[in-house]
């Protein structure tokens, strides 16, 4: 008998919607996920650490990935900025038994849903409106405004894909989100 193809969950949403938060929610309420870590070229923030956060590697070394066939997916994000999934880090995630959860870009996360991986979730997060946006990228204080007009371009853009996955979620208020994304994602693990 054949074991069953391994689960994964995808969140996606433009910068600031929140997905990084819900996906925080999810892998403390529920002990079978796993992060899936994300390679990137992009520099650490201040709180982050290589191999919790993100791998980081310079674009020389993400370019060498890439032609090795290491990485599952992967998309530049922005000019010069690399973001892509290992390989070895799904791997290393089913081989233990969990089922992974991406928190990653919306054309990363298009790509991996286009790819007709068996037994995926798949949820957009998105703001009611890009001026709510505009105020939770300026909230987290780490954005420059040229940055930040930047993100929020991309976001309109962005949003265009919201279609291509499973679940939509609006996300202006938290507990409502949480609770959202907790029916989705234990209806899909009961599976």
């Amino acid at each position: 008998m054949q074991s069953p193809s391994p689960k994964i969950i995808i969140l996606t949403a433009p910068s600031g919607s929140g997905k990084t938060t819900l996906a925080q929610y999810l892998l403390a309420k529920y002990p079978e996920l796993d992060f899936s870590v994300s390679a990137t070229t992009r520099a650490p923030r201040q709180h982050e650490a290589n191999g919790i956060n993100y791998y980081f590697y310079n674009e020389n070394e993400f370019q060498q990935l890439i032609s090795e066939g290491k990485l599952l997916e992967y998309q530049e994000v922005y000019p010069g900025q690399f973001y892509g999934t290992l390989n070895a880090e799904v791997d290393r995630i089913c081989s233990a038994g969990k089922t992974a959860l991406f928190d990653i870009d919306v054309k990363g996360a298009y790509n991996l849903e286009q790819s007709n991986l068996p037994n995926v979730l798949s949820v957009y997060i998105k703001t009611s409106s890009l001026d709510v946006l505009r105020q939770r990228l300026i909230a987290r204080g780490t954005e420059s405004s040229e940055s930040i007009e930047k993100r929020l371009f991309k976001a309109k853009e962005e949003l265009e894909y919201a279609k291509y996955f499973d679940y939509v979620i609006t996300n202006d208020r938290l507990e409502l989100a949480q609770k959202m994304i907790s029916v989705l994602v234990e209806d899909f693990l009961a599976r």
